[in-house]
């Protein structure tokens, strides 16, 4: 029988983690426990449960109970229970940052700036939109009746987050469900649970029992936590497969769904943008996490005339600002792809590039341990190339040029994804054109990537539906009702 501490104590490969439910830590009844495998180095660092269906009901239990008190309770307590995470999360960044660095091999010396801090941040802003409800004013709307409407919590939220923003994504999505007054059943990924246990554990000590339940597992768990007919409501953050599944079971049910999916953003860069700018913001937004990131530049779409000029400035900057190596090396600006599959998937399709397009920076794997994959970069790409069309979700560039805004504007708008984009011009009616044109939820003009907690974060297509984020993201777990009460004359 393997001693099963009730957190992270231990060796890093005695570490055996539990289930929250309920407010308690709970060892899992489960005969099959998953290998937690450190991407820097493939070495097993600890072990993970595949929750039963027994623990899958338990933690619903717990969240359909605790809905009863928490879903009454006023706005200014939510709001104050929200800001007393955030600050016991500020309190302990460097333990999420060790933690989140663990998971996913990033640099840990700039994790708490990069991540830990923007979570508190986000907590922080959701625990203000709780006491930012709007609503249509009471009025007689019809003669002898008076109207109102109430803005209520859906109830129990089922959630599954993905493994390239572990912490990030689980406050994007617990923070505005309990905000609204909502709990929550909520599966990390099975290759990163580390940071959202430990924040489920830390949120046990502050909201009551069962507001936020954490199970953890595999791909059957999280399909089995979305199908329970408990929750009223699911949301997930990955890929647009899983998103199509989670929709189709979510139909037989009518349940309400959240899905923040796959991209492939374009950046269109105009002859009157400045090549060494393009080159800075595009390096960062392209490998910042090694483009394991659904708003990561991935597609470069230039004028003809610039085409030369801007590759160079690119593959300078990259060599220089997008090194990938180990969590605590120094100069390291991306860490490891996240797991073997995702390495296989990144070279494979490297691999598979037509004899048309070539790599001219990076392209095959970086050493024989741990899944380093370098800044890779590859022209001469064509519209209905693989490497154009589907996700990557890797270090991968590539470049395409135009010579009209017609055309630019087709090619980036030519893929089935529309959650983020960008347009590089000095041209303000121009810009202006772009912003309207492009079919993405998200345009940046003159950069790429930055987020701030009161825009919203969501796209369009095949990328889903919903919003994070922002007032509108907090607005999406809510529900409203009209209230009617006759008045007389």
């Amino acid at each position: 029988m393997i001693d099963r501490p009730p957190r992270y104590s231990g060796a890093m490969s005695d570490r055996i983690l539990r289930n929250v439910i309920g407010g308690e830590s709970v060892e899992s009844a489960t005969d099959t426990y998953l290998d937690l495998i450190d991407p820097a180095t493939e070495e097993v660092y600890g072990q993970a449960p595949v929750s039963t269906a027994e623990e899958i009901d338990a933690a619903y239990s717990a969240a359909a109970t605790a809905f009863r008190h928490w879903g009454r309770t006023t706005p200014a307590e939510r709001q104050l229970a929200l800001f007393r995470l955030a600050d016991a999360m500020a309190e302990r960044a460097d333990e999420f940052a060790d933690l989140e660095s663990q998971d996913t091999g990033k640099p840990r010396a700039t994790l708490v700036a990069d991540e830990i801090d923007q979570s508190v941040d986000q907590l922080r802003f959701f625990a203000g939109a709780a006491r930012d409800l709007d609503g249509r004013s009471a009025g007689e709307y019809l003669a002898g009746h008076t109207s109102f409407v109430r803005r209520e919590p859906i109830g129990v939220i089922g959630q599954v987050t993905p493994w390239n923003y572990p912490l990030n994504m689980a406050v994007w999505k617990i923070a505005p469900a309990i905000a609204a007054g909502n709990t929550v059943v909520l599966k990390p990924s099975d290759t990163t649970p580390l940071a959202t246990v430990r924040l489920a554990e830390l949120a046990a000590e502050i909201l009551p029992a069962g507001v936020l339940n954490v199970v953890m597992g595999d791909r059957s768990t999280g399909a089995a936590l979305l199908q329970h007919p408990t929750p009223q409501m699911v949301a997930i953050t990955g890929s647009v497969r899983a998103g199509m599944e989670v929709a189709k079971a979510a139909a037989s049910d009518l349940k309400r769904v959240h899905l923040e999916l796959g991209g492939k953003a374009p950046a269109i860069v105009f002859p009157d943008a400045d090549p060494q700018a393009v080159a800075e913001g595009l390096v960062l937004a392209a490998y910042f996490n090694a483009g394991q990131d659904c708003t990561a530049a991935t597609r470069v779409i230039v004028h003809e005339s610039v085409h030369d000029e801007v590759v160079a400035a690119l593959v300078a900057r990259a060599a220089t600002h997008a090194v990938t190596g180990g969590p605590r090396e120094e100069g390291v600006f991306y860490g490891p792809l996240n797991n073997a599959a995702q390495l296989e998937r990144v070279s494979g399709i490297v691999d598979r590039l037509p004899a048309h397009a070539e790599i001219v920076a990076g392209g095959a794997r970086q050493g024989d341990r741990g899944y380093f994959f370098p800044a890779t970069i590859v022209t001469g790409m064509r519209q209905d190339d693989e490497a154009v069309q589907e996700e990557i979700f890797g270090p991968v560039l590539t470049v395409q040029t135009f010579r009209t805004e017609e055309e630019a504007l087709a090619l980036a708008n030519g893929v089935r994804y529309a959650l983020a984009s960008s347009v590089w011009t000095s041209d303000h009616g121009r810009a202006m054109r772009f912003s309207r044109d492009l079919d993405f939820g998200c345009v940046w003009i003159n950069t790429h990537i930055p987020f701030v907690s009161d825009m919203p974060h969501g796209g369009f297509k095949h990328s889903g539906y919903g919003k994070d984020l922002s007032h509108y993201g907090f607005e999406d777990y809510t529900r409203l009702k009209h209230v009617m009460s006759s008045i007389g004359e």
